[in-house]
């Protein structure tokens, strides 16, 4: 099967995990960095995911599965082992019209979940489409090590200085924008030196650089 690759906005969103052991507990922490709102059906839950209910981040009802524990849910991840749960829950969302992950069990999914590897604001997702978790892993592993050199306050820089440009609708060509992330922009943010950095990102733009700072 070939995947759509979409980033979906979950905060505040109703999100049902039908299970309560590592592979939910995982999927578990996923969605709180989304800042999705998560309810629990489990009879059982990791001592993590206690944790969670204990300090309300997460909702729990604790007992197995019911087709009614859909209702009013914008997406389904069922995390356990048992492949009879998977595909009932799996039907009930469908019938419903409710988004389902099974992990593990591509046949009962609408959508898989890619390895993910965030740093500030720059979230980079890979996914071999199911074929090879072994090789997602691997990815994410070697995107890590990449994405780790100074792109989270780089993300930060540039955020910044696109509000200052859309603020007084000045219009920057995408070429122009990709000329000034170059080495010199990108070694001054590295080294902590970010108003140097902003200055220097404000003239490859056609902007006017910030006044100068004085000392004292």
């Amino acid at each position: 099967m070939d995947y759509y690759p979409i980033f979906v906005d979950l905060k505040g969103r109703p999100v049902l995990v039908v299970g309560g052991g590592s592979v939910a507990e995982g999927k578990v922490q996923g969605l709180l960095a989304a800042h999705a709102e998560i309810t629990v059906i489990a009879p059982q839950l990791t001592d993590t995911l206690r944790e969670l209910v204990d300090s309300k981040r997460i909702q729990l009802t604790a007992r197995e599965y019911q087709p009614g524990d859909l209702d009013d849910r914008s997406i389904c991840f069922v995390a356990t082992d048992d492949g009879a749960i998977n595909a009932r829950v799996a039907a009930d969302c469908r019938a419903r019209g409710v988004w389902v992950n099974a992990a593990d069990d591509p046949a009962n999914c609408d959508f898989i979940l890619p390895a993910v590897v965030r740093s500030g604001k720059v979230v980079v997702a890979a996914s071999t489409g199911g074929a090879s978790p072994a090789m997602a892993r691997r990815l994410r592993e070697e995107l890590t090590a990449f994405v780790a050199e100074g792109y989270a306050p780089l993300t930060d820089l540039l955020a910044d200085v696109r509000k200052e440009v859309r603020a007084a609708s000045f219009r920057v060509e995408p070429e122009t924008w990709q000329r000034a992330i170059d080495a010199k922009l990108r070694t001054l943010v590295a080294q902590g030196r970010i108003a140097e950095a902003k200055d220097r990102l404000r003239q490859a733009l056609g902007l006017e650089p910030a006044p100068a700072r004085r000392e004292g």
